[in-house]
């Protein structure tokens, strides 16, 4: 059960993610389209609670729809929730059937999957190119989504490798003004069987973060769809 402390923490952290639209910066269109057919970026500066989340990332999603490539852009992502990353990785797959990740909580000596989701609030976005963009500012949640498509082979990475914060934390204040924050679960990859701690996400393409929008969007161009 959470305590008085989390559960406050946690409405923070929702009425924090209202007012900043469930993390979405932007969807912006790109120009330089080709025949009928156009690029969008989605930019994510936190990664939303499924639950109340779902109807933003959705709206995000149906605005992309029916482009011919998606540039992700995590480079300012902080993190967020797993459920909410879970979410957003859903739409890159066509059903429920793929096993994302686990997290193993060692307090309770248990593990949480996360799968796909079945249902959504919007069209899945398959058969079409995914960058994600990453910065060495991406973190936690971001990095959970930047991995996970990597790892399944559903988006290529482009920037920098990422903070490497893989671990849920419980926070534990030592003074008025120091926070001990102690890993409590550890987050394992389906397909890789581990996960970014300590090491960051790898770019596929490797460049400066600043350079990554430009990169991405080049490559994003000259792909067939």
């Amino acid at each position: 059960m959470a305590s008085e402390d989390d559960g406050a923490g946690r409405a923070a952290l929702l009425a924090g993610l209202r007012a900043e639209d469930q993390g979405i910066r932007a969807v912006e269109r790109l120009d330089g389209n080709v025949g009928r057919t156009e690029l969008r970026r989605i930019e994510l500066r936190r990664i939303a609670d499924a639950g109340e989340g779902a109807r933003a990332i959705g709206a995000a999603m149906e605005l992309v729809a029916h482009t011919r490539a998606l540039l992700l852009d995590l480079r300012c992502c902080l993190g967020g929730s797993p459920e909410g990353a879970a979410m957003w990785c859903s739409y890159f797959f066509p059903d429920d059937q793929v096993h994302l990740n686990d997290i193993y909580e060692r307090a309770t000596d248990s593990t949480r999957q996360y799968w796909t989701t079945a249902h959504l609030p919007a069209p899945r976005y398959l058969d079409r190119p995914v960058y994600v963009l990453t910065s060495a500012t991406t973190f936690s949640g971001g990095e959970d989504v930047a991995y996970t498509l990597q790892a399944l082979g559903r988006a290529v990475v482009v920037g920098e490798t990422t903070r490497g914060g893989a671990h849920p934390t419980a926070r534990h204040p030592v003074t008025a003004y120091i926070t001990v924050a102690v890993p409590t679960s550890r987050t394992v990859n389906a397909v890789t069987g581990t996960n970014w701690k300590g090491v960051g996400v790898r770019p596929d393409r490797p460049v400066p973060a600043e350079r990554a929008l430009e990169v991405a969007y080049e490559e994003a161009r000259r792909s067939e769809v």
